[in-house]
């Protein structure tokens, strides 16, 4: 269960998104969070989290890609330690799937097949990290999408 409260922020903003429809209260969310946390300079939980969070709300493809990245960058700097203090039922290398699945998404509306393909691989080779739970099942859906839009590339 998580107990970082400001994860449990971020975890209502994406409520607002996915279950409410409501992408720019959530976007609105973010930012205030965002600028609480002290942008990058946070804690590369929140930063990560927040920031994977924030890409999805995006409009624009090349704004999404910038907080995809900021996600990725965060996720290096996270120990196991701090993921299991916030009482995130995973690893930090957990994590990284569904991060490299969103990048590849990225890329491949840009018409960058090849970083597309990059993170794809590296998508598929964290899968391992991922229980078969409806989380892993998510993001192994998405993984599977991807490589058939690139397939039809």
């Amino acid at each position: 269960m998580i107990t970082d409260a400001t994860l449990v922020r971020i975890g209502h903003g994406v409520e607002l998104h996915h279950q409410q429809g409501q992408r720019e209260a959530a976007r609105d969310l973010f930012a205030q969070i965002w600028d609480e946390i002290g942008g990058e300079r946070g804690d590369p939980l929140h930063v990560c989290v927040l920031a994977h969070s924030m890409a999805d709300v995006q409009d624009d493809v090349h704004r999404e890609l910038l907080w995809d990245q900021r996600a990725l960058a965060a996720a290096d700097q996270i120990t196991d330690a701090r993921v299991a203090e916030a009482g995130v039922p995973m690893t930090v290398a957990g994590l990284y799937p569904s991060l490299h699945l969103n990048l590849g998404d990225c890329y491949r509306r840009l018409g960058d097949l090849d970083l597309a393909r990059n993170h794809l691989q590296r998508a598929e080779a964290g899968m391992a990290e991922l229980a078969d739970d409806d989380y892993g099942r998510l993001i192994k859906s998405g993984l599977d999408r991807l490589a058939e839009q690139l397939t039809a590339e």
